[in-house]
């Protein structure tokens, strides 16, 4: 088992590899780390802060400074690589005042079919659609299991447990299961607030013809 050691930069949250994060760094620790960064060309990474506990998480990119602030404070943007097991955790690592920890890389399985790529963006179509949102243009061969995760009402336990498939194939079939839980419900919401505008209305009901009736 190859394994590596990775600045560390835990978070209350879900970061994926593709990704693209937007993060105000403010503390020295993590000021000290944006400088090791750029000056080494190195990663770092964000691994998931969830019940008390350090597991998973993702390798991430430096790819923009956007402003620095007097104070060394800076906003920048990073971009997920790979995800990682953590083997060890260290509060410092060595004589720098930011945490580390050694880690094992996720080998990542490309297998998704065509046709489970389709079922899942003609499901996340119709989600979008009730949530009356536009939604955004998808090259079906090419999208990303991950793109998505953040954008379909998945609690951060269930991004968590995103992160952790290594098959593309199951992470779709682990979405769509979601999206087709989640579209009923979308459904009866916008029946609700159909209803409610209704309320106070008139209503014009077509009459009903009684001549086929049994009484029970």
């Amino acid at each position: 088992m190859t394994t590596a050691v990775l600045p560390m930069f835990p978070l209350e949250m879900v970061a994926y590899p593709g990704e693209l994060l937007s993060l105000h760094i403010f503390e020295e620790r993590y000021q000290q780390l944006l400088k090791d960064c750029e000056e080494g060309n190195i990663t770092f990474g964000i691994p998931t802060y969830i019940n008390n506990t350090l597991s998973y998480g993702t390798e991430m990119r430096v790819v923009e400074v956007v402003k620095r602030y007097p104070s060394g404070a800076a906003d920048i943007i990073c971009r997920g690589e790979r995800v990682f097991k953590l083997v060890d955790f260290y509060n410092t690592l060595g004589e720098r005042l930011y945490a580390g920890g050694e880690v094992v890389f996720q080998i990542s399985q490309n297998d998704a079919s065509l046709q489970i790529k389709e079922e899942f963006v003609s499901l996340l179509t119709i989600f979008y659609n009730l949530l009356d949102v536009k939604t955004p243009e998808v090259a079906i061969q090419t999208v990303s299991a991950f793109r998505f995760a953040h954008k379909m009402g998945l609690n951060i336990e269930q991004q968590y447990e995103l992160l952790q498939i290594s098959s593309e194939m199951d992470c779709f079939v682990y979405l769509i299961a979601h999206l087709q839980a989640a579209i009923p419900t979308l459904k009866s919401v916008n029946r609700t607030k159909e209803l409610i505008k209704l309320n106070g209305h008139f209503k014009n009901f077509d009459p009903l013809d009684f001549k086929d009736y049994k009484l029970e």
